[in-house]
């Protein structure tokens, strides 16, 4: 309804957006396994959204109107997607219990080993094995070494948000 209305201005569209929806959007998901089916349906959203909220744009070449393409999209739009907003809190979390002591439990449960035998086919991709591939792509090969120091891991996941290393737009 207010992403529609012409009475409330881009700018506090965008910020509901970013302050109400992604927020009740991302909620609990760093502790989740998003599929590549359940990242391509997230950015959809979210670019639906971004249409609905900036509009069509006048093409003065064609003089009529037209939506954002999704590279305008992401060109306009200076905040992180949705899916890397999700991977820089899973990120966030992997830290914050690796520096825990090994006594907690958040900490068993991230290594606790279930002796059960996996179904048949093609592996599911696992919470750590995601935790792996983002911090390989934010911090080289030498990236779990740097998790013990909160500062420079702070440092490291600020960097990878600012330059969007795990900018994936087209999943």
């Amino acid at each position: 309804m207010y992403l529609k209305s012409y009475c409330v201005s881009k700018k506090l569209k965008l910020v509901l957006k970013h302050t109400i929806i992604d927020k009740t959007l991302t909620y609990a998901l760093e502790t989740s396994t998003l599929t590549k089916r359940d990242r391509k349906q997230l950015n959809i959203f979210e670019r639906k959204l971004y249409r609905r909220i900036l509009g069509p744009v006048y093409d003065n070449e064609k003089e009529n109107w037209r939506i954002l393409t999704n590279e305008e999209i992401y060109a306009n739009i200076k905040k992180p997607t949705i899916t890397e907003t999700i991977r820089l809190h899973r990120l966030r979390w992997f830290g914050h219990v690796q520096r825990m002591e090994e006594s907690r439990f958040p900490k068993r449960v991230l290594y606790m080993n279930l002796e059960t035998t996996r179904p048949r086919g093609r592996p599911r991709n696992r919470w750590l094995d995601e935790v792996r591939e983002d911090g390989k792509m934010v911090g080289g090969e030498e990236w779990q070494e740097k998790v013990y120091d909160r500062e420079e891991w702070k440092r490291l996941l600020r960097t990878a948000r600012n330059h969007r290393i795990l900018h994936m737009p087209m999943d």
